[in-house]
């Protein structure tokens, strides 16, 4: 009886494991996009900023639009909002639309 409660016990857990395993990857970005932070977010920063000359980088993410790795959402110094698209070595892939920030 003791080993049949212990074999359940392991079933139940290897479920639970299982479930959040299938729902932690249900809710990732499937197509690898999404907001990136550490040293590879700083490091596009940094580059999406020299390109701006200056401003505020508001938000890093993976990115696959125009051949690009990396968005970077920068706040020009003008108050203005762009786009820059890196590739992997966090060269210019292009810079897209100044819109007015609200």
């Amino acid at each position: 009886m003791k080993k049949r409660m212990i074999i359940a016990g392991f079933g139940a857990t290897a479920v639970l494991v299982v479930s959040a395993a299938g729902i932690a990857y249900a809710s990732s970005d499937d197509d690898g996009e999404g907001t990136v932070t550490g040293s590879q977010a700083d490091k596009a920063s940094a580059a999406a900023l020299e390109l701006t000359k200056g401003g505020t980088a508001n938000a890093v993410e993976r990115d696959s639009e125009n051949g690009a790795t990396w968005e970077v959402e920068i706040t020009k110094t003008d108050g203005k909002t762009v786009d820059v698209r890196l590739d992997e070595n966090y060269e210019l892939v292009v810079i897209e639309g100044d819109r007015e920030t609200k």
